[in-house]
């Protein structure tokens, strides 16, 4: 069944984050978004001129008009808008009683600077959070809402840990508004369990709706059944392909590139990605590139590999390397999973799952055609490798 979303959240005209970064995550995800707006914006990447909060009733309507009839299977909260919109979510949510994932973002300023939460609606923020399954602050958030001074992950997991515990509810603390090369996030359980998350900065000034894109894939993930650290996981992954696919648009902090992430996101198990031998390194690699694909990755004379406009990619490698035939392989997202059905339906795996210097994790199997087949995982690192060619 396709994950029915419901996104509360304030709409940005210049499109890169509220509920249009929200819509383009979801879609991207499988999902079907529906949106109740709290606010309209007037903004671009440099900046918001003016705001105009939608009345609570109104938004109580669009709620109840698309839940009367559609359902829903994950709400993700944004922007709310204010102090009455807030406590009229307050009062809708007690009645759901914890049925549905809330994933809530407490937004309080824009990439650009400017306020898009009052003190009355901020307030609020305790009560909602209580009702919530996430919340996702980034760092100056969560210095708001503990009243910590964060610096370091030390004091990161520290302010995560201890909202957790105040409002029961699971915290994923964003860590990218700390220095350092790498960025850590945090998922602290109201229990007490940290689960951490890094991964290297990546360098753009193009991160307008990073929040915003995260809480909807989240809100995906859970809609879909997966565990919440799985979930974060995916997001996680969605965000940083996004964040390298931005298209460079205006002058500011401009959108990302939601459109390109594809099939780098989506559930179950896929083919994207296929080996093929060369005896005649230069001609395969003149052959594809004639083409039209982009290579993306080229190691002396035995390796090369190309990406296709919809995502998907190929590769060359000397033919001794790989036993002369084609190696197909399928990204997993439950890799073990994949690995134990095959097992159980009495087929051989030829080699368990295992992490490859190139950062991928596979396991190699045959199918009864004797075709070589890899079952694996590589996030962002298939189309996005550390050595990608500029």
């Amino acid at each position: 069944m396709t994950p029915r979303i419901l996104i509360i959240a304030g709409s940005d005209s210049g499109g890169g984050a509220g509920i249009q970064a929200d819509i383009r995550t979801v879609t991207m995800l499988g999902g079907h978004p529906m949106t109740a707006i709290t606010a309209l914006t007037a903004q671009n990447t440099l900046g918001v001129a003016d705001i105009m909060t939608i009345p609570a009733d109104f938004v109580r309507a669009q709620i109840d008009a698309v839940t009367g009839d559609i359902g829903v299977d994950a709400i993700k909260i944004g922007m709310i808008g204010s102090a009455p919109i807030a406590e009229m979510l307050i009062d809708w949510l007690c009645s759901l009683a914890g049925r549905v994932p809330v994933i809530f973002d407490p937004v309080m300023v824009a990439t650009s600077g400017a306020g898009l939460a009052d003190r009355d609606t901020l307030e609020r923020f305790t009560r909602l959070m209580a009702l919530a399954t996430v919340v996702t602050p980034n760092l100056p958030e969560l210095e708001v809402l503990t009243g910590e001074r964060i610096v370091g992950s030390y004091a990161l997991a520290k302010a995560a840990r201890k909202l957790a515990r105040e409002v029961n509810c699971a915290v994923l603390a964003k860590g990218a508004h700390d220095a350092g090369e790498t960025v850590t996030d945090l998922l602290a359980a109201p229990g007490g369990g940290l689960t951490t998350y890094e991964g290297a900065r990546i360098d753009t000034r193009h991160s307008h709706g990073t929040g915003c894109t995260l809480a909807s894939a989240i809100a995906v993930g859970l809609a879909e059944g997966m565990a919440l650290p799985d979930a974060v996981a995916r997001a996680r992954t969605f965000v940083r392909i996004a964040l390298k696919e931005a298209p460079g648009l205006g002058g500011g902090h401009g959108p990302m590139g939601h459109h390109k992430v594809r099939i780098d996101c989506i559930g179950g198990v896929r083919p994207n990605q296929l080996t093929l031998p060369a005896t005649d390194f230069a001609a395969s690699e003149a052959f594809y590139s004639a083409l039209g694909l982009t290579q993306i990755v080229r190691d002396e004379q035995r390796y090369a590999r190309y990406e296709a406009a919809d995502g998907n990619t190929l590769s060359i490698e000397a033919a001794d390397e790989i036993g002369g035939r084609p190696v197909a392989y399928f990204e997993c997202s439950d890799l073990d999973g994949a690995i134990a059905a095959l097992g159980k339906a009495g087929f051989t795996i030829d080699r368990l799952a295992d992490d490859e210097d190139w950062g991928w994790r596979e396991a190699h199997v045959t199918d009864p055609g004797g075709n070589a087949v890899r079952l694996y995982q590589a996030g962002e690192n298939r189309r996005f490798p550390a050595w990608r060619l500029s």
